[in-house]
Parts: C-alpha cells; structure tokens; sequence
C-alpha cells in the first residue's frame, strides 16, 4: 500500500521496517558530538538520521508570562519558558550542511522537521529527500501545505490529534501534492508509557487514510516498537542519544546505541515472523515430521496373533502408522510374525 523509495531504501510492507534515529536536540549544543552521534546511529544500523530545523524565535515568543512557561510538574523541562527550551535544544542551522555530508558518507539518510516556511525553504536548498510533521504542529495547515508542495513524501506525527483533525491533515497534505505519506502513531508525553500508547490505532488508521503507518515511540526500550511492527508500522521514529548519562533536553527517553542496534535488529525479526497465513508443515518442518507419534509393535509378535495394549503402542517416531487407527488395529490379527520395534503398516494385517 503506497510504497516508495527514498535514496534506494524501500519503505513500504514487506520490506524491513524503516527505522529513524531522532537527533532532536541530544547534540548539546556541539557540532563534534552531533557528528558523532550520526557515526553511532550508523554503526547501529539505523536507515535515516533526523533533526529538527528551528530557532527560538521562529517557534515562539522571548516571554515568560504564563502563556510562555512550562509549569506541568511531570514536565522534563519543568521551569523553563519556551523560548529557553527552544534555545537549548536547537539546532545551528549551519550545523545542517555538516550534519547531513555526514549522514551521506555513513549511507544514512537526513532529513528533518521544519516548524516553520522559512525551514522548509532552507532545507530545499540543502536537498532534503523527505520531511517530517511534528505532532505539536500537525494542525499547522499552512505548514503542510507548504511541505506538501515540494512533492516530497511527508512523515507526520499524529499525537494529539482528533480523527476529524487527523483526516483534515490528510486532505490538506494530499490536495498541496503529498503522494506518499506517513502516518505515525505518538503519544505526546515525554517519555511515554506503553499503557498509553495505543498501538491498536495503527492498522485502524492504515485503513481509514489508506498510507504508510508508524510509529513515533517515546517509551522506554523495544517492546512497543517490535509490537507495533505486528500491527503494521512500517517506519519507526526513536530518539537516540550516545548516553543518557550526558544530559541534555531529550537524553531521558532516548535510546543508546546497544538499543538500537536490538531495535534494528529485532523489529527485522519481527517482520520476518510475521510470515503468511499457513497451515501443515513448513518447509523446514518436514524434517521433524519423523518424530510425530505412530503406531510401533512394542513386544514380538507371532502370526495370527491378536494386536493388543500390550504388543502395540502409540509413541515417538511417526514412521508407522497415524495414531488414529489405533482403535482400528485392536481389532485385527497379525499377517506374519513381527518384530518389537518394527513400525506398524498396512501390510501388517490380516
């Protein structure tokens, strides 16, 4: 269903999920650690690296009057006003050029969010080959339309966001010239619990908009990423950093390197389990079908002689024949003398 290919790499059912390692703003504020952090999610086994395109002040305004401070108690970021969250965690926009030579020469491919028109016109100079939709600015209508219009296949995020909303979103990405979508399942919080991840949503969705789905997972570890799998997400969004331990505004809830290595791998294993509807043995089952039960002569038999309980029994191997004519058996006499151990066939009756 509306597979497409970005710089060589198939995304799309059937083919390994596409995993995304989210830069976001773990780069503390160094370009040398931003490189490396590429480096690591090459190694990884990550297929994209993404970053976010931004200044505080495209994002909101230099206030800190209710409106502009962030006061949830279960907040990260508790304490601080947008505009001093937005400066911590951004990313140089001459960090961009580096940042993305890089990803090309490890075979990565980078791209990002922009949060505002003027990020999409930078990006398009820097040839992104895609772009992603945050779910803070999933309602930003004129956003989409404005990304949509490069032609671009467009990743959006869906936390926070009604159906109705959701189908708007939609509508408005396809009629601005998105002709390949992405929708990923978010849930919003920071981290997220997978109590509150609903991945169910996403096979609904693949149904209702008829597109690539996802998801974008703020839990902790693998699970709900290699569930999700199951349930078709074709594109996984992680956020990535070289340690927790180092700080910075997203580390919290993202993943070190020995994380997604796993994720890569495990999610690939998770698709490949998926498989088809099958019944019967496998191909390489056929082997172990010798050591199904089958009727087996247990002590020595003479001719003529009565098959019982005692001379006949239903054990491992299955060379002879099925258990279910065992009540069958009973009934029958031997046709010559047969040894203990010899399995049962048809040419063994009267």
């Amino acid at each position: 269903m509306n597979e497409f290919m970005v710089q060589g790499k198939m995304i799309g059912e059937g083919h390994e999920p596409f995993i995304i390692a989210e830069m976001s703003g773990n780069h503390n504020q160094s370009l040398e650690r931003a490189l490396e952090i590429v480096e690591a999610a090459a190694k990884a086994g990550a297929h994209a690296l993404k970053i976010q395109t931004y200044t505080a002040d495209t994002m909101t305004l230099n206030m800190d009057n209710d409106d502009f401070k962030i006061e949830d108690a279960d907040s990260l970021w508790k304490g601080n006003t947008l505009y001093q969250l937005y400066q911590q965690a951004y990313t140089p926009w001459e960090w961009h050029q580096p940042i993305f030579d890089r990803c090309r020469d490890l075979g990565l491919i980078p791209f990002s969010t922009p949060f505002d028109e003027t990020a999409v016109d930078f990006l398009e100079e820097l040839n992104v080959p895609m772009y992603k939709i945050a779910s803070f600015e999933n309602n930003d209508l004129p956003l989409i339309r404005k990304v949509a219009s490069t032609g671009k296949p467009m990743i959006i995020s869906t936390g926070m966001a009604t159906l109705s909303e959701l189908d708007e979103t939609v509508r408005t990405a396809r009629e601005a010239g998105c002709k390949h979508l992405v929708l990923l399942k978010c849930t919003s919080t920071y981290p997220a619990t997978p109590e509150n991840t609903n991945i169910s949503t996403i096979p609904h969705m693949r149904a209702l908009f008829g597109c690539q789905v996802g998801l974008s997972d703020h839990t902790m570890g693998t699970g709900v990423a290699i569930a999700s799998v199951a349930l078709g997400a074709t594109v996984i969004e992680k956020h990535f950093t070289l340690r927790r331990a180092d700080g910075g505004v997203d580390s919290a809830f993202s993943m070190e390197p020995e994380e997604l290595t796993m994720l890569v791998s495990e999610t690939n294993k998770a698709l490949q389990a998926l498989g088809t509807v099958t019944y019967g043995p496998t191909e390489k089952e056929k082997d172990s079908l010798k050591f199904r039960r089958s009727i087996y002569v247990t002590r020595d038999i003479k001719s003529g002689e009565r098959f019982t309980k005692e001379n006949i029994r239903v054990i491992r191997p299955g060379n002879g024949l099925k258990p279910k004519y065992y009540e069958q058996v009973l009934e029958a006499k031997a046709k010559q003398d047969i040894n203990a151990g010899t399995p049962l066939s048809w040419g063994n009756f009267l």
